[in-house]
C-alpha cells in the first residue's frame, strides 16, 4: 500500500497542475478576445507573462488588456509559486520516506536468524519466494533491479538493493546468519561467484544454486553449493514423465501444493519428537495411531536417506523423518509434539 503521506502530495500536485492550466487557459482565452490575438500569439503573450521573462508584448496593449495582464501576472506568480513549492517538498519528502524505509527494512534484516536469502528475483526466486510464503518461512531478497525493488516495497517484502556479487551485499542481508542461501542469478558465472562469495563468510549455510548448463553442476558444487537445480532439466523431466506415469506425477504434484494450511509433507527432526537419551524406532514412536500420519521416508545422522524405513529402524540424534497426511494430521502433528515449522 503506498504512503499516505505520498499520496496527500500527490493531490497537492495534481491540484497544483489543474491551476496552472486554468491561468495558461484564462491567460490564452483573455489574449485572443480581449486584444484579439491570433491563438499562436495568445498562446505565445500568456506564457511570457506567467513565466515573466520580460519579452516585449506582440501588439501594443490598451487599458484593458494591461489591467487583464496585471492581474494574470499576479495570479500566475502565487500559483507557479505554490506549485514549486509543492513539487519540491514532494522530491525531499518521497527521498526522506525511502531513506526511513529502507533504515526500517535494514534493522528488520538485521534482526532475522535462521532465514533464507534468495539473490535474484526473476522466474525462479519468485517462485522460490512464494513457496517459503506459503510455508511461512523468514526471507530476505537481493535484487539490483530499481524497478523489481519498487514492486518488493510495494508487497512489503524484505529486500537489499544492490549486486548479489559483492560481499558487502550478503553481509548486508544477513549471510552469517542466515541458513539457507538460493542464487537464482540468470547467469551461472555469476551463481558461482555468489557460492563462492557466501561460502567463504559462512561455512555452515545450506546453498542451493540454479545452473543453466549442464558443465556448470560441478563447478558449483566445487564452490561449496549443497544443492544445483537445473530448471530446464528438471522441466523436461517433468514434461517426459507427465507421458510415462502421469498418475504418479499428478500425485505427488499435489503432495507439494501448498495454501490454506494444506501441507501434506512434513520432516521432522528426531530430537523434536522425544527425549533422545533412549533411543526408539519408528514402531515405538507410534505416530500413525497418535496423529495418522505415516512415517514414509528416514535421513540419518549422516545424511543418507531410506525410503519407506522398516519399523525396527532406530531414531538416533541428528536424524530425521519424512511423513505423509493429509493437512488435518500434519497439523495435528506439528501441534501434538509442539513443532515449530520456522526450527
Amino acid at each position: 500500500m503506498k504512503n499516505p503521506l505520498l499520496r496527500l502530495f500527490r493531490s497537492k500536485i495534481y491540484t497544483a497542475l489543474l491551476l496552472l492550466l486554468l491561468v495558461l487557459f484564462i491567460g490564452v482565452f483573455g489574449f485572443r478576445f480581449i486584444s484579439d490575438y491570433t491563438w499562436i500569439d495568445a498562446v505565445y503573450m500568456t506564457v511570457i507573462t506567467i513565466t515573466t521573462v520580460g519579452f516585449e508584448e506582440v501588439n501594443p496593449l490598451d487599458d484593458t488588456a494591461k489591467i487583464f495582464t496585471v492581474f494574470l501576472i499576479l495570479s500566475s506568480v502565487v500559483i507557479v509559486g505554490y506549485a514549486i513549492s509543492i513539487i519540491t517538498e514532494y522530491i525531499l519528502s518521497k527521498n526522506n520516506i525511502e531513506d526511513i524505509k529502507q533504515r526500517k527494512m535494514q534493522k528488520e534484516i538485521e534482526s532475522m536468524s535462521n532465514h533464507i536469502i534468495i539473490c535474484g528475483f526473476g522466474r525462479n526466486g519468485k517462485q522460490a519466494s512464494r513457496k517459503l510464503l506459503d510455508y511461512g518461512k523468514p526471507f530476505v531478497i537481493i535484487e539490483r533491479d530499481k524497478e523489481v525493488i519498487e514492486k518488493l516495497q510495494d508487497e512489503n517484502i524484505p529486500y537489499v538493493f544492490g549486486n548479489a556479487n559483492e560481499d558487502e551485499t550478503l553481509i548486508e542481508a544477513g549471510v552469517e546468519r542466515a541458513s539457507t542461501l538460493i542464487t537464482a542469478l540468470p547467469s551461472d558465472a555469476d551463481n558461482l561467484f555468489v557460492v563462492l562469495s557466501a561460502r567463504q563468510i559462512n561455512k555452515t549455510i545450506g546453498i542451493i544454486s540454479r545452473a543453466s548448463q549442464e558443465t556448470s553442476y560441478n563447478k558449483l558444487k566445487l564452490a561449496g553449493a549443497n544443492n544445483v537445480i537445473s530448471p530446464d532439466k528438471i522441466g523436461g523431466d517433468h514434461m517426459a514423465s507427465l507421458v510415462v506415469i502421469p498418475d504418479l506425477v499428478e500425485f505427488i504434484d499435489n503432495l507439494g501444493i501448498v495454501g490454506e494450511q494444506n501441507i501434506n509433507v512434513e520432516e521432522v527432526k528426531v530430537e523434536q519428537l522425544y527425549n533422545i537419551n533412549k533411543v526408539k524406532t519408528i514402531r515405538e514412536l507410534d505416530l500413525r495411531r497418535k496423529t495418522g500420519c505415516t512415517v514414509i521416508g528416514f535421513k540419518d545422522e549422516n545424511g543418507e536417506y531410506i525410503v519407506n524405513p522398516e519399523a525396527d529402524t532406530k531414531l538416533v540424534a541428528g536424524s530425521k523423518i519424512i511423513v505423509l497426511g493429509r493437512p488435518e494430521q500434519i497439523e495435528k502433528l506439528n501441534s501434538e509434539y509442539n513443532i515449530d515449522q520456522d526450527t
